[in-house]
């Protein structure tokens, strides 16, 4: 028997960044594609508004008495916030008061989301243009910065949203890869050391118990060979990933999550509109959810409350109109798993 998941009552919702750079507009949107039970609404990334607003960025704004402003080649970490910092944490601001906006008296799930520790470390470059993954103080340091940031910054989100129950999800597309040692250097030519497992997975732990005690998380890759175990292990309550990169490989511990109570977001609905040409109904986009089930010995029954569907990943990169179409059918092929388990 299963354990009840934190995430009961959330058939759907979106990853993260929408299109365009109007934040009263997404707001809008993500608030109403999931109104009414639909799924859960989450605060929209708006990376096209430029550095700042990307994810990297957006993080960036959050760290404490940790700064970085952008150089050529990326992000840079900063003596003290210049201006590249202070437009982050501007656009944190106006996204902030737009979701305020449409959740006047909302009760239920909200999400927020950050990039995790390791994929900040990946991203952000130390003085001297190499990634902070080559300093393992420095990574230390970030973790920490992070976590003071988000519980700042979680707070902050409850204050507006009193009703709401937040999640907080942190997006490390790069954690497999800092696993694995295939992250590139800055020159190119090579890689920098595998970080060891057991530190991976006690700094997520850190940084995700900045949701607090009774806080819901969950991690969020869409990157191939996603560390599902680890990732349990480390605390998360749920794992968001791109159902189409799911390899047999990982199908036991899929089924150990399911069992375990670790709720499965799975991405299956298109991201952009180039890869939603000839896209089936939205009973169709689960039929691989529905196999899935039955090759692990699952039982339908609980589909509904052990998955959440989603688009495959972030909506940056599609129109506008299409976004609002993604959403629009997580939700339904959400309660197409609902209704039609088998």
């Amino acid at each position: 028997m299963s354990e009840k998941s934190k995430f009961s009552g959330c058939p759907a919702t979106g990853i993260g960044s929408m299109p365009g750079g109007d934040a009263r507009e997404a707001a809008k949107t993500v608030t109403g594609s999931f109104a009414d039970g639909q799924g859960m609404p989450y605060l929209a990334e708006l990376p096209a508004r430029g550095p700042g607003a990307d994810m990297i960025g957006r993080s960036v704004g959050l760290l404490v008495e940790m700064y970085g402003h952008v150089e050529p080649s990326g992000w840079r970490i900063s003596d003290r916030p210049g201006r590249d910092t202070r437009r982050a944490r501007s656009w944190l601001g106006e996204d902030l008061d737009a979701l305020e906006e449409f959740t006047q008296g909302y009760e239920g799930l909200l999400k927020v989301q950050a990039v995790g520790p390791w994929t900040l470390a990946a991203a952000l470059e130390l003085r001297g243009g190499e990634a902070m993954l080559a300093d393992a103080g420095a990574c230390r340091d970030l973790a920490g910065s992070l976590a003071e940031g988000l519980r700042a910054h979680l707070a902050e989100v409850r204050r507006r949203m009193p009703g709401a129950d937040v999640v907080l999800q942190l997006d490390e597309p790069s954690l497999t890869a800092v696993l694995l040692g295939r992250v590139r250097s800055a020159s190119g030519y090579r890689t920098y050391r595998a970080v060891d497992r057991q530190i991976v997975e006690a700094t997520l732990r850190d940084v995700l118990a900045a949701a607090g005690e009774d806080g819901t998380t969950l991690v969020h890759s869409c990157a191939p060979e996603v560390p599902v175990a680890l990732l349990r292990r480390a605390g998360a309550d749920g794992v968001s990933l791109d159902f189409s990169l799911l390899t047999e490989r990982e199908e036991e511990a899929i089924g150990e999550a399911v069992e375990g109570g670790t709720q499965l977001f799975l991405g299956v609905v298109p991201s952009t509109d180039a890869a939603s040409e000839g896209m089936s109904d939205p009973g169709g986009s689960v039929k691989g959810v529905r196999t899935l089930w039955r090759r692990l010995g699952l039982n339908p029954g609980t589909l509904a409350e052990s998955v959440t569907i989603t688009p495959s990943c972030g909506l940056a990169g599609a129109s506008p109109a299409y976004a609002r179409t993604a959403l629009a059918r997580s939700a339904r092929a959400a309660r197409s798993l609902a209704d039609n388990p088998e």
